[in-house]
């Protein structure tokens, strides 16, 4: 096998997708989207929300990505050749199920959670596509189930040296190990550790950003329309952290990993400065 020659030096269109990548990864999160397209804080709704919520917020969380990492796994490979990612068509399908789930309030996250779940991980798919990323190799596909974990930068970033590649680091392992587990023995055996502790990880960051959905759901008299809305702006979101972490890997490709670290860092000590 020829080792690939990576570049070194980068050109001015490089640069400027790595700072347009940055910019949506490190954004602020889904909370100020909602409330900027409803016009009412998310935290009006948290209060509306029975005192239960947050169990039945983990388990239709843990039901969605299991069903997620099915699809991923069994579904995502079939097809190869990169095309432009269809963003609106996955934006539809998402609309139509907030919308069925806008009907039936927060009685109905439970059923609408796993299925807008699977249209944002087809979209992400598509978009990784896009970006030459091969779909065939089962890290891939598991690459595009952890960018549910990616909901921009929180409080809890704060102290890290970023958010985007502290959560990268913390993945990493997680992510090689469930990749190992189910290339030798697949999904046969979900209770198995390294499946759990990769889904656990996904799901702690994703539970917080699916109660900001539920929450702005809670709103009085959010109906169908509102659903549909929240719908398109919970899938736009992930569709833009889909676009700038396949951005990154396409230019690690390209640059190799640690060049294109240091250049998001400096990118990014250059934006503060």
């Amino acid at each position: 096998m020829t080792d690939i020659e990576l570049r070194t030096e980068w050109t001015p269109e490089d640069v400027g997708e790595l700072r347009e990548a940055q910019r949506l990864l490190e954004n602020p999160g889904l909370a100020i989207r909602l409330t900027s397209a409803l016009g009412t804080p998310v935290e009006k709704g948290l209060k509306l929300l029975p005192e239960d919520w947050s169990d039945k917020v983990q388990g239709a969380v843990e039901v969605s990505l299991q069903k997620a990492m099915e699809v991923a796994v069994q579904t995502l490979g079939s097809r190869k050749k990169p095309r432009r990612a269809r963003l609106f068509l996955h934006k539809a399908a998402a609309m139509g199920s907030g919308g069925a789930g806008g009907v039936f309030g927060l009685a109905g996250i439970a059923v609408e959670l796993p299925v807008s779940t699977t249209i944002m991980l087809r979209s992400i798919a598509d978009i990784a596509r896009s970006e030459g990323a091969d779909l065939a190799n089962l890290e891939v596909r598991l690459d595009c189930l952890q960018v549910f974990a990616m909901g921009g930068r929180t409080p809890i970033d704060d102290a890290s040296e970023t958010g985007y590649y502290a959560l990268r680091a913390l993945l990493a392992t997680t992510l090689n190990e469930a990749a190992a587990f189910i290339a030798k023995k697949g999904l046969t055996r979900q209770g198995a550790p390294a499946l759990v502790r990769f889904l656990s990880v996904i799901a702690s960051r994703f539970s917080a950003v699916v109660s900001e959905k539920i929450a702005a759901m809670a709103v009085p008299a959010i109906g169908a329309a509102g659903g549909a809305m929240i719908n398109m702006v919970f899938i736009s979101h992930f569709q833009n952290m889909a676009r700038g972490h396949f951005t990154i890997r396409r230019l690690e490709r390209k640059y190799g990993p640690e060049a294109v670290r240091r250049k998001y860092l400096e990118e990014g000590a250059r934006q503060k400065a």
